[in-house]
């Protein structure tokens, strides 16, 4: 078993594999930063929920609960924006719209992580993790 160099990248991959195959949960290492994301997520109405699962003597692992609208699941895409090898940082005045406005982006800010609509309205930039849709 390989180290993995982009966590965020794997978890949202097994986010994106789950929906296209209409799977209700999906399971991942635990992280304070990819339990943030989905506390976003949620936030913002694109999971049902998510909770952490602590097994006996192993890592704890994070649990997603996929929504799904009319059969359809509500993520119907995402796209990781900063990568190990290349960061993407933006200013408070230069966070995009996804999809003029349908979509949302995450980032990680010096105070915390949050969604593109609500750092603009603390007026704070940071590292644009990704795009969901």
């Amino acid at each position: 078993m390989s180290a993995l160099t982009d966590p965020i990248a794997d978890f949202l991959t097994r986010l994106r594999n789950a929906c296209s195959a209409g799977r209700t949960e999906i399971l991942a290492p635990y992280s304070k930063m990819k339990a943030e994301i989905a506390r976003i997520l949620k936030q913002e109405g694109y999971i049902s929920n998510f909770e952490v699962e602590t097994g006996e003597g192993t890592h704890a692992k994070l649990k997603v609960v996929n929504k799904f609208v009319n059969r359809a699941p509500a993520i119907t895409g995402l796209k990781r924006v900063s990568k190990p090898g290349l960061r993407r940082y933006v200013g408070s005045d230069e966070i995009p719209r996804v999809l003029g406005g349908i979509g949302i982006s995450i980032l990680s800010t010096s105070k915390g992580l949050m969604s593109g609509r609500e750092a603009k309205k603390q007026n704070v930039g940071g590292e644009l993790l990704a795009f969901i849709w």
